[in-house]
């Protein structure tokens, strides 16, 4: 339900144990699998204790709705922390995130990488254009209504697309953002004989890119990985920015450079039976995390950066 910290087994042993999952009261930013601050707190409170006044009045009002439980998802390292220490039970789940050392063009990039994955990047990269594909990116003032309207129809044709898929989002929501934030959107197109054809709908800060939906409305090999890798790559190296957040999941990121990267979750079972059996599992995924992570790294088989003797 585009919460993207993953808790089906959760809800399974649930199941199994008698008791009722749903509804669960969650903490967090609707269908965004990316880490900001989830305590808004005015200038000169105290911040301990409005987090844990904040949480406190969360949790009673789970209990008088009749939740079994509180989620807060993404919230920053700081605050897992605090929830930690405020008797939460912590996860932590893998992403995959692009991070820029400092390169000066999309060459740096791809140095960084042994000649067998080069080549294979560029023939994926390349094959765009022997389809008689083109690539633009659209931004900021750039963007007009037909933009916010094909976001959507990139959205809603993916999520078609997979059993999974839950159109949840509307065209009016796409319209409303473009309009209100134009300066954190940004579109990449792909154009075939004067046609859109596919692309990705981005959200940017100066420091950030974050990928959110990808859609086509033609089918072309190698187009994803182009749109929604290799381009912004390449783009966040021209403006400068220091991460790219392409969203959850995605192990052949990994293959692209694309780092593994920590999130963090915080979780309250009122169960207890339940509570101790999540808490018992989340323990268990952190112990497996650094294995997880070395084999990651071990697979990107990235080159040092600066290179030696630069």
């Amino acid at each position: 339900m585009g919460e993207y910290i993953y808790d089906f087994a959760w809800a399974q042993a649930a199941q199994r144990m008698g008791v009722e999952y749903y509804p669960k009261l969650l903490i967090g930013a609707p269908l965004s699998p990316a880490t900001a601050p989830r305590f808004l707190i005015a200038p000169g409170e105290d911040v301990s204790d409005a987090r844990h006044a904040i949480m406190e009045a969360a949790i009673e009002s789970a209990r008088e709705e009749g939740c079994s439980s509180v989620h807060v998802l993404y919230p920053t390292e700081e605050e897992a922390d605090f929830l930690e220490r405020d008797g939460m039970a912590r996860r932590l789940t893998l992403q995959f995130h692009w991070k820029n050392p400092g390169y000066q063009r999309y060459e740096d990039y791809l140095g960084r990488f042994s000649s067998k994955r080069r080549n294979q990047f560029k023939r994926e990269r390349n094959a765009a254009a022997e389809q008689g594909i083109t690539l633009r990116t659209v931004e900021g003032a750039e963007l007009g209504p037909e933009h916010a309207r094909r976001a959507h129809a990139f959205y809603a044709a993916t999520c078609e697309r997979h059993a999974w898929g839950q159109v949840q989002l509307t065209p009016d929501f796409f319209a409303r953002v473009f309009r209100a934030m134009p300066e954190a959107m940004q579109m990449v197109e792909a154009v075939r004989g004067g046609k859109v054809v596919a692309g990705a709908f981005n959200v940017m800060t100066p420091e950030r890119l974050y990928g959110r939906y990808w859609g086509c409305f033609e089918e072309h090999p190698f187009l994803h990985f182009h749109v929604c890798l290799y381009h912004s790559v390449e783009e966040s190296i021209r403006a400068g920015r220091k991460v790219f957040e392409p969203g959850a999941g995605g192990e052949h990121k990994v293959a692209r450079g694309f780092e593994p990267t920590a999130v963090h979750s915080a979780h309250l079972l009122f169960d207890a039976r339940l509570d101790r059996a999540i808490r018992d599992a989340v323990r268990k995924e952190r112990a497996h995390l650094s294995l997880a992570v070395e084999e990651a790294e071990r697979l990107a088989g990235l080159k040092p950066w600066p290179p030696a003797g630069v």
